[in-house]
C-alpha cells in the first residue's frame, strides 16, 4: 500500500501596513472590516482612506481576508462589486505584488494594505490590530 502525504507551504502571518503619516493608533477588527469593505472612507482625523489589495486569488490576500477580516475573499468581492455596480462606491486599488503594495502605501497619504510579517518594511508603518 502506498500512502502519499501532501505538505503545503506555510503562509507567513500578515500585518496591517499604513502610510507613515497616519497616526499609529491600534485598529480594531470591526473598524478594519469597515475600512476594507470601503464603508468608512475617512480616518478618524478626516484624512481620506485609500485601500490597496492583492488579487482575489493571491495566497496572502486569501489569508488576510480569512484570518484578519474574518471574511472569505469572494465575500469581499461581492461587497465591492455591489458598491461599484450600484454607483454607491468604488473598489480598492488592486496591485500585482506585495512589493508594489508596500511602495504604493508608502507613497499614498491615508493608505492601508497588508504584507507578510517577519519582513522589515521600513517605508511603511505597521498598525496593531485589536
Amino acid at each position: 500500500m502506498l500512502i502519499l502525504t501532501l505538505e503545503l507551504p506555510a503562509l507567513p502571518a500578515q500585518e496591517l501596513i499604513a502610510n507613515p503619516a497616519l497616526p499609529s493608533a491600534p485598529v480594531d477588527r470591526n473598524q478594519l472590516r469597515l475600512y476594507f469593505t470601503l464603508r468608512l472612507k475617512l480616518w478618524d482625523n478626516r484624512i481620506p482612506l485609500t485601500v490597496f489589495v492583492l488579487p482575489d486569488d493571491h495566497p496572502l490576500h486569501e489569508q488576510f481576508a480569512k484570518s484578519v477580516l474574518g471574511l472569505f475573499p469572494y465575500q469581499l468581492r461581492q461587497v465591492w462589486d455591489r458598491q461599484l455596480f450600484s454607483g454607491t462606491g468604488q473598489t480598492p486599488i488592486t496591485v500585482n505584488s506585495e512589493q508594489d503594495m508596500i511602495e504604493r502605501v508608502a507613497n499614498t497619504p491615508g493608505a492601508i494594505g497588508y504584507a507578510a510579517s517577519g519582513v522589515s518594511h521600513p517605508q511603511v508603518q505597521t498598525l496593531e490590530i485589536r
